[in-house]
């Protein structure tokens, strides 16, 4: 039961990692026009969950679980490297890692987390955040499918949130979206292990976004 408080409370808004200032290419999407109501939302969350988070997030979170689990300090910076080097534009990299760096402090001054968790982390120059997300879980005993799973939810939801400010849309057809999408990550995240060994983010259009946001003359995020 604990384990499953502690991991409402890391995909609660009230967790502060900062996640809520940036929009992951969505906010250039609603300028161009590619989301502009409920189903190109709908779309664009789907496509971005099937052909990037859901191939290559979700299986590098089961790893990096695993390698928390095995004290794999080389592994896990890695892996960290390797996640790092696949955000295409300058403003994602930038987001995983400013949310990585605020959740790595937060668990600094959190209570009864083990000194192998800060070792590892403080040994990392730009921790990302499924890098710090994935070892809070281990670290209290969260399974890595549930793990996962609430770290697609938050991102979700904050794709929601972003819609509701930009597009926008009301709350009724945020709700609407999410509750599709949850049927989404729970499959995606229940799958077994096996077949994580074909993994890949490739996502061109999503790519292209995120570096059109860079130069978006007026905005609210960051990314």
């Amino acid at each position: 039961m604990l384990a499953r408080i502690r991991l409402m409370q890391m995909t609660s808004q009230a967790f502060p990692i900062g996640g809520y200032s940036h929009s992951y290419g969505l906010e250039a999407a609603v300028e161009s026009a590619l989301v502009h109501d409920e189903a190109s939302l709908q779309q664009w969350v789907t496509d971005v969950l099937s052909y990037s988070i859901g191939k290559y997030d979700i299986p590098l979170l089961h790893q990096m679980n695993d390698a928390w689990i095995a004290l794999d300090s080389p592994g896990l910076r890695w892996l960290n490297e390797r996640f790092l080097a696949t955000r295409e534009s300058a403003e994602i990299r930038s987001a995983t890692v400013q949310t990585g760096f605020s959740m790595r402090s937060l668990l600094s001054v959190l209570p009864a987390l083990p000194d192998f968790l800060h070792d590892t982390l403080r040994s990392m120059h730009e921790p990302s955040l499924p890098c710090v997300w994935s070892g809070a879980a281990a670290a209290w005993a969260i399974p890595a499918s549930d793990s996962a799973a609430s770290y697609v939810w938050s991102w979700a939801e904050n794709q929601v949130l972003v819609a509701m400010k930009t597009v926008p849309i009301g709350q009724s057809a945020g709700q609407r979206v999410l509750l599709q999408i949850g049927e989404d990550i729970a499959g995606l995240t229940e799958q077994p292990p096996s077949i994580y060994d074909a993994r890949s983010n490739f996502a061109p259009g999503l790519a292209i976004q995120c570096a059109r946001h860079e130069t978006q003359y007026s905005r609210l995020f960051r990314s």
